[in-house]
């Protein structure tokens, strides 16, 4: 498979390539190009000229677009789940469903796009402005870089691409080097929806390659960026080099309070929901559990029954409750951390088996608040991590320890408290009775601290991919 440049599929210029390989049965099962700067350059080029003329396009005409690209995503639906699930491991169903959810974000962000008004300042709204009348508009930014992460690529394409291209940005997507075939297919689908070339093209490529030299281009106007803190990091200082908008979304290690009088079949649930999906690897993923001590051995109880039950098969098998990590890499990363929660006072009541990029969903209780895995440390599988505490001043502080802080939440049947402990969450958000893993499309996503800047969302991407001019009417009024 091939990158696409100017609406054309293309080698890299060097014709250098990279495997894409199912992490379940790692195997190669194509190979795509490793773009250079030269590429990176080159599409760049492609977009501002592009941009001249799709800003000019009306908003209706867009959508006319977009709704012919979502009957053509529904005709490969099939194909596109498929190929998702192979090449990242994550059970078909999800797959479907993170299909599925394009006819969620696109219709949405596209009925937003025709809402987009500007505002009037009125004469006389202070002093020496009697006789002025000030209006507000939107423009888009131009060339915009979206810089896509393994675990969500389809979801991160719809909150990026969507919002981007309705506001008249050209785009120039830079997908997952481990699996970066599904958002190929995507942006094909586009342009056999009518969309012009260069408005939306793709490179394929390593990050610190081609990722940086986008970053770096001065002609880049805006970059929407999900991924670690510490790439997020170095892309936020390439963008700085030419003043770009950067939009920043990163690592999480988000709190899951368990208070003495919740709900704790309740609590199990969300636990299942929150930190087994796509297999633990899930950014907003509830990672440490901190569980009062009075009812902590319910709770450890009733999770290993729910855990037992979770069926472990090939992702490609519709009963599949739990699939791989994306790569076999990733796996080894994981037992290090693993090893590491238990030399620091952990204690494995449940899993900790893993075998090529499987990961056995886990149990690890007894963890001491000091721990790394207590605070910053993010382990990205299905591994639920107990940090036992007394009470909720307690939780609170174990909660806030940590320099990420991207969602938080709380379980209590006490309404009181639990707006309490989401007043006190140092984060983007608190979930009250259900796991942090929550993102709809219309909210307002984002973290505090080290877990970013910005939001994504239908209620507020546009403002990080337009900006606001002001027309004013000087001595309009007699």
């Amino acid at each position: 498979m091939q990158c696409i440049i100017n609406g054309k599929f293309v080698d890299a210029s060097d014709k250098s390539t990279m495997d894409i390989v199912n992490p379940y049965t790692e195997k190669v099962i194509d190979k795509v190009p490793n773009c250079t700067k030269k590429d990176a350059d080159r599409a760049v080029e492609y977009a501002k000229k592009a941009g001249e003329s799709w800003a000019k396009v009306p908003v209706h005409q867009k959508v006319e677009i977009l709704n012919k690209f979502l009957e053509l995503v529904k005709a490969n639906r099939d194909d596109l789940a498929k190929t998702l699930s192979k090449e990242t491991g994550k059970p078909i169903t999800e797959a479907y469903a993170e299909i599925d959810n394009i006819f969620i974000a696109f219709p949405a962000f596209m009925e937003k796009a025709k809402h987009l008004y500007g505002n009037v300042i009125p004469q006389g709204t202070e002093a020496g402005q009697e006789r002025t009348l000030q209006i507000t508009v939107r423009e888009p930014l131009g060339v915009m870089v979206a810089i896509i992460p393994f675990n969500f690529p389809c979801d991160l394409f719809d909150q990026k691409v969507a919002p981007a291209i309705l506001a008249g940005n050209t785009v120039i997507v830079k997908p997952p080097h481990q699996n970066p075939s599904v958002l190929i297919k995507l942006v094909k689908l586009m342009h056999d929806a009518g969309l012009p070339k260069g408005v939306v093209q793709i490179l394929t490529g390593e990050g610190d390659k081609v990722g940086n030299a986008l970053a770096l281009n001065k002609d880049v106007h805006g970059i929407t960026f999900t991924g670690s803190t510490k790439v997020g990091k170095i892309t936020y200082l390439n963008g700085a080099e030419h003043l770009a908008h950067v939009a920043l979304e990163l690592g999480g290690n988000d709190a899951f309070i368990v208070l003495d009088d919740a709900d704790i079949d309740l609590a199990v649930s969300e636990t299942v929901w929150g930190r087994m999906y796509n297999t633990g690897q899930v950014c907003c993923a509830s990672k440490r559990f901190i569980v009062e001590r009075s009812v902590l051995k319910e709770f450890e109880d009733k999770l290993k029954v729910r855990l037992s039950k979770l069926v472990v098969a090939n992702p490609m098998d519709k009963k599949s409750e739990i699939g791989v990590l994306v790569t076999k890499s990733a796996c080894d990363k994981v037992v290090r951390q693993v090893e590491n929660v238990v030399a620091q006072g952990g204690r494995i009541i449940y899993g900790g088996r893993h075998e090529g990029a499987f990961f056995e969903p886990t149990i690890i209780t007894d963890i001491p608040k000091l721990a790394d895995v207590a605070k910053d440390d993010e382990i990205f599988a299905p591994v639920v991590s107990i940090i036992p505490c007394d009470d909720m001043e307690e939780a609170i502080e174990i909660a806030n320890s940590s320099s990420y802080g991207l969602g938080s939440c709380v379980f209590t049947r006490d309404m009181k408290k639990a707006f309490y402990v989401a007043s006190k969450m140092q984060a983007g958000g608190c979930v009250i009775n259900g796991a942090s893993f929550h993102r709809s499309f219309e909210m307002p996503f984002g973290g505090y601290k080290n877990s970013g800047i910005g939001t994504e969302g239908v209620m507020s991407t546009f403002d990080q991919v337009t900006k606001t001019k002001t027309i004013t009417l000087k001595n309009i009024f007699n």
